[in-house]
């Protein structure tokens, strides 16, 4: 079988996996969920949640809020604050360092070349092109999950993810569980060929209805009065981005199309839309392959991807965000309910978290008084690169930026005899001199122990020697690296990234209330495994929150 063969060859390749034959038989304690439920939305700083809560529906994340135990001081407490990064955190419980998924993409330290984080070329998509780089299998994740330990000691149980992104379905699902994922090309979702040799029927059947076409030319409207939004940055400011659908509501979606086709299907993401599609696509898997309704334990993980493109087009500050995040809770409060129906309120433990938070787009932080500004790699390459050779003689010593650092070549410098420890402190030094940045880490601060040097320990949790580069940068609070004009990101070691949401939901299995003690998103993977009465996984830096009432 495939799961079977896919289970050895992951022992074989990542040795951090526990082995199949020595694992303790099942827990047999009565009162295990029959389902744990993992939503993700991609993007979400913990701000935005309580920031809005006099505005949320009764049974979206209320629910979490109001009748489950929620944490207020919640954080990633790895630096390099990016999607991949944070969804390999959360059913695994082990920071990049362990992870090896140090960021969304990097370079080779040995070649220069890119490498994305779940990019496998030996595997292809089904039924849609694959385009190089693409995401199709686990291949670079290095240690197991939840539902990996899952699926070794009970193989009927099924673990499947759902996302509009790949990493946000193939991280989660870990090596052992089924992926699915949102293709921007054809508006269906997909699988590869790491996890199946074609799509089951039920996939087939949902695609064939185009479900995404019924959102062809509808509006996107705000769900509230325009004072509900005085708390929010107006629409149409000249750093939201205005391509794709605009930068101001109400917005209709594909506009000016003559159909549906790959720009408005990829263009979907960035509304409220395509979280209504992919919990239809949830709504479908739980159904077909009847989750958590099998007298087995199964998993499923859903990531929302739509969030995270509204915040980078638009900054977290704004009401197209703002709106957003209330659309979305709407759509929870329906995806809940159904779960409840489907698989029973008291046979299910929900979890919700978010994959990184946000930065405030640099120029409205500027316009209330922040130092906030935009770091741009070509330009900042280029400049390191013209000192480095006139001290050194050498050209392009500096490889390129490489997730959170600069990637020097070491090779280079050796073929030219010069000596390595000085090209780096010389490009450290030119690092330092570039606007908008705090501090440079060397690889020997991040390897070594010292615990005092502040953001150090964070940029060490996001530092894996055999993929990161030598030079580790942080830049000043508010300064965000960027590649376009306007808009936003994240990737920061600041709290404005790091703290998200962690939320927990499950009469019977998870008490209430807010908890104020700071908590970390690697202990939601031993949390959740307590709960189901496994092992945490075995590379987990995490701890048990307690949740049992």
């Amino acid at each position: 079988m495939l799961h079977t063969r896919r289970c050895l060859l992951s022992l074989a390749l990542a040795s951090t996996l526990s082995a199949c034959s020595t694992m303790a038989p099942p827990d047999t304690a009565p009162q295990r969920p029959k389902l744990i439920v993992l939503v993700v939305i991609d993007g979400l700083p913990m701000r935005q949640v309580t920031g809005y809560r006099d505005q949320l529906a009764p049974d979206g994340l209320a629910r979490l809020l109001d009748r489950g135990r929620w944490f207020a001081d919640a954080h990633y407490s790895h630096g390099h604050t990016v999607t991949a990064s944070g969804h390999a955190v959360m059913l695994s419980g082990a920071h990049p360092q362990r992870s090896g998924i140090i960021s969304n993409e990097w370079r080779d330290p040995a070649t220069g070349e890119p490498v994305y984080n779940t990019g496998d070329t030996a595997h292809t998509y089904l039924d849609n092109p694959t385009a190089p780089l693409s995401g199709t299998s686990p291949r670079n994740l290095k240690v197991e999950t939840l539902g990996d330990v899952l699926r070794t000691r009970t193989p009927e149980s099924k673990v499947i993810a759902i996302s509009g992104k790949d990493r946000g379905a193939i991280l989660p699902a870990g090596h052992l569980g089924t992926a699915y994922m949102y293709m921007g090309e054809s508006g269906s979702f997909s699988s590869s060929t790491y996890y199946m040799a074609k799509l089951p029927q039920w996939v087939r059947d949902f695609n064939a209805a185009k479900p995404a076409d019924a959102f062809f030319r509808k509006t996107w409207a705000p769900l509230l009065p325009e004072a509900a939004y005085a708390r929010s940055s107006p629409d149409g400011q000249p750093w939201q981005v205005a391509s794709g659908n605009g930068n101001r509501l109400p917005a209709i979606i594909g506009d000016k199309m003559d159909s549906p086709g790959p720009r408005f299907y990829g263009g979907l993401v960035a509304t409220p839309f395509a979280d209504e599609l992919t919990l239809a696509f949830a709504r479908a898997a739980v159904t077909n392959e009847k989750l958590g309704q099998r007298g087995l334990q199964d998993i499923l993980s859903v990531s929302l991807s739509s969030h995270d493109y509204i915040n980078h087009a638009f900054g977290p500050e704004s009401r197209l965000s703002h709106d957003h995040v209330l659309h979305l809770d709407r759509h929870l409060h329906g995806f809940f309910q159904f779960l409840d129906k489907q698989v029973g309120a008291g046979n299910y433990v929900l979890a919700l978290t978010s994959d990184h938070g946000f930065s405030d787009t640099p120029e409205w932080a500027s316009s209330q008084g922040r130092d906030a500004g935009r770091f741009h790699g070509s330009p900042s390459l280029a400049t390191v690169n013209a000192a480095l050779a006139a001290k050194f003689g050498v050209d392009k010593l500096a490889r390129n930026f490489s997730a959170a650092g600069l990637l020097l070549d070491d090779q280079l410098a050796a073929a030219r005899g010069l000596n390595y420890a000085n090209v780096q402190a010389a490009a450290r030094e030119e690092l330092l001199k570039l606007p908008g940045v705090a501090t440079v880490f060397t690889r020997e601060q991040l390897l070594g122990a010292d615990a005092s040097t502040p953001y150090l320990e964070a940029m060490r949790k996001s530092f894996d020697p055999t993929r990161a580069a030598q030079l580790q940068v942080v830049l000043k609070p508010n300064w965000i690296v960027s590649y376009r004009p306007g808009g936003s990101t994240h990737g920061s070691p600041y709290d404005y990234d790091t703290h998200v949401p962690l939320m927990f939901w499950g009469p019977g299995y998870v008490g209430r209330g807010e908890v104020k003690a700071r908590a970390e998103v690697a202990d939601l993977a031993p949390t959740l495994a307590a709960l189901a009465g496994l092992p945490a996984p075995a590379q987990s830096q995490g701890r048990d929150l307690g949740l049992k009432p």
